[in-house]
């Protein structure tokens, strides 16, 4: 059970201030979460394989080309300024 004791400890460590009806409210729905936790865990699932995908999705695997769309000179031209094949920017400090 989560009291509100714990949530206290928990908001300090999580350096959070928080008030006492907030506490109490806290426990109140942590407490609500674990119960559907609990029912979650009591589901019997023998015989039911683990699925990594909740859909039946194969896998696309397409092979790595290098492709060249466009050629630095092209790049460069819309710079403002640039100094060989390098943008050039204000110095940063």
């Amino acid at each position: 059970m989560i009291d509100k004791k714990s949530i206290e400890h928990i908001a300090k460590l999580a350096r959070l201030e928080i008030t006492e009806n907030e506490a109490t409210e806290f426990s109140q729905q942590m407490e609500k979460i674990l119960l559907n936790f609990k029912k979650i865990e009591n589901i019997n699932t023998t015989g039911v394989e683990p699925m990594i995908t909740p859909t039946d999705i194969e896998a696309y695997w397409r092979e790595d080309e290098v492709v060249q769309n466009y050629k630095a000179e092209d790049i460069i031209a819309n710079a403002p300024e640039h100094a060989g094949n390098l943008f050039k920017v204000p110095p940063v400090v």
